[in-house]
């Protein structure tokens, strides 16, 4: 089936036969939507279980991830013309002071490849960035990482300003990075925590 090598592309990151694949699919009758839900999806949902078996390390997941941006990149502008639904916005970001980002972009592109549409506001963000996000984009979650224990307490600064702005009820948040923990998490009024960007997708689910 074209999708099966569509997905073993995926998995082993081969970026340039993930185009390849999703054109033949494309060219053989697939749906947009069908590609993007029985390829790409399917594919990225392997890759988190192999993580989650220590099968795959990070670079394996960030190889698979952008290989599938480059599938849903072809898909991208069919799926919006056909109108379908994804499965939400999501806004993400490295807290105020904190540059990492390996982790929050592994995140971003594993929630991507679960059918969420992403909005990256990269490193660095402010509180009220945050907030300001949430009420022009309306996201169904808000994902926060930090890497260092000086910068975890701007979490609870920019949760603060998304209540402030009183949207707090209508958007999850969900937390992660290595300092943090569920304990944390629950402390600064975080709907979530996860310790990794397979974990995170768990998680965004079952919130959701």
């Amino acid at each position: 089936m074209a999708l099966q090598q569509l997905m073993e592309a995926v998995i082993s990151g081969k970026t340039a036969a993930v185009q390849a694949e999703v054109k033949d699919a494309l060219a053989a009758g697939h749906r947009p939507e069908q590609i993007l839900n029985e390829g790409l999806i399917a594919a990225m949902s392997e890759v988190g279980a192999r993580f989650e078996r220590g099968e795959f390390y990070v670079p394996e997941m960030l190889i698979a991830a952008r290989a599938m941006q480059a599938g849903l990149a072809l898909l991208r502008p069919l799926l919006t013309q056909q109108g379908v639904a994804l499965r939400g916005k999501v806004v993400i970001g490295t807290v105020k002071g904190d540059l990492h980002d390996i982790g929050k972009n592994l995140v971003a592109m594993m929630l991507e490849g679960a059918g969420y549409e992403i909005l990256d506001l990269g490193t660095d963000v402010p509180p009220e960035r945050f907030a300001a996000a949430v009420r022009e984009h309306h996201p169904v979650l808000l994902g926060m990482s930090a890497l260092l224990t000086t910068t975890m307490r701007n979490m609870k600064a920019a949760i603060e300003a998304v209540d402030d702005l009183g949207l707090r009820s209508q958007v999850k948040v969900i937390v992660g990075g290595a300092p943090l923990t569920v304990e944390y998490a629950k402390e600064i009024g975080a709907d979530g925590y996860a310790p990794d960007a397979s974990r995170a997708v768990a998680l965004a689910k079952s919130l959701l």
